[in-house]
């Protein structure tokens, strides 16, 4: 880890990043491979009306691949394909709402761009019912089972509900959050959790329809994934997003969104601050 972050540090040192920085089969492609699947506003979607590719995810790739001298060819994969696209060499890299969590470290490399949480909500109907998440305890709570929220919500539930002598949380896995945000307006679940940077968003688009409970229960790093055998392009990616942190672009992008209070104050490496 201290020769990588060595060789980072090096370059690092400049915030101007060329199309020198990356791997020769980017360079003669004139494009970097990116999977992503456009299903988590707002950090990737498709706008309804056009179809065209939206989100904090899409503008900043663009920002990315253009500040290296490249361009993006987005891959439409679903999450479950993603790491084995990236094996395989179906994609460069993966910039698609990937939490940086240290099991899948073990075949990945993240550079980190942003902080998140598992977040607690339930229908704006119930929510004189669920004042604070140990509320929960003891009642269904859904969430997409393709992120790590179940079991985070299973944790949290062991340490602060039974750990307490209260009833567990019901865990159910869904197909995705909007699967689970479907259930929760049926009443067939009593809450369900989401990363806490998506919540405000979608209560923009429905309004009067959720109720955020409580502070997120996790704090993690959402980061873009690179194959462990793929430093170039890592450390390529880590000089242009330093540069747009610089710059100011980076901070531009998520401001666009709302979530200023997502940004990060460093270039992180699988969790660790680059030196």
């Amino acid at each position: 880890m201290k020769t990588a972050l060595i060789t980072l540090g090096v370059l690092l040192a400049s915030t101007v990043v060329h199309a020198e920085g990356l791997p020769d089969r980017i360079k003669t492609a004139d494009k970097v491979v990116v999977a992503n699947q456009p299903n988590y506003p707002p950090m990737e979607y498709k706008d309804p009306a056009t179809n065209t590719l939206m989100g904090v995810d899409i503008d900043l790739g663009v920002a990315l691949a253009k500040q290296l001298g490249t361009t993006v060819e987005w891959a439409d994969i679903g999450f479950e394909q993603m790491i084995s696209s990236l094996e395989t060499g179906r994609v460069d890299l993966i910039h698609s709402g990937m939490s940086d969590l240290p099991k899948r470290r073990d075949t990945l490399d993240f550079v980190d761009y942003m902080k998140s949480g598992a977040q607690f909500y339930t229908s704006a109907a119930r929510k004189a019912e669920f004042k604070t998440p140990a509320d929960f305890c003891g009642k269904t709570v859904g969430m997409s089972r393709r992120t790590s929220f179940p079991d985070e919500t299973a944790k949290w539930s062991a340490a602060n509900c039974e750990a307490k002598g209260l009833a567990a949380i019901k865990v159910v896995g869904t197909e995705g959050s909007a699967d689970a945000r479907a259930q929760l307006k049926q009443g067939r679940l009593d809450g369900a959790v989401q990363g806490s940077e998506t919540l405000p968003y979608l209560m923009t688009l429905e309004k009067d329809t959720y109720a955020i409970v409580g502070e997120p229960i996790t704090a993690v790093y959402q980061g873009i994934a690179f194959s462990k055998k793929d430093t170039a392009l890592r450390d390529a990616y880590a000089g242009a997003l330093k540069a747009l942190m610089a710059s100011g672009e980076y901070k531009e992008i998520f401001a666009k969104h709302g979530l200023e209070g997502t940004l990060l104050d460093g270039i992180y490496i699988n969790g660790e601050a680059a030196k």
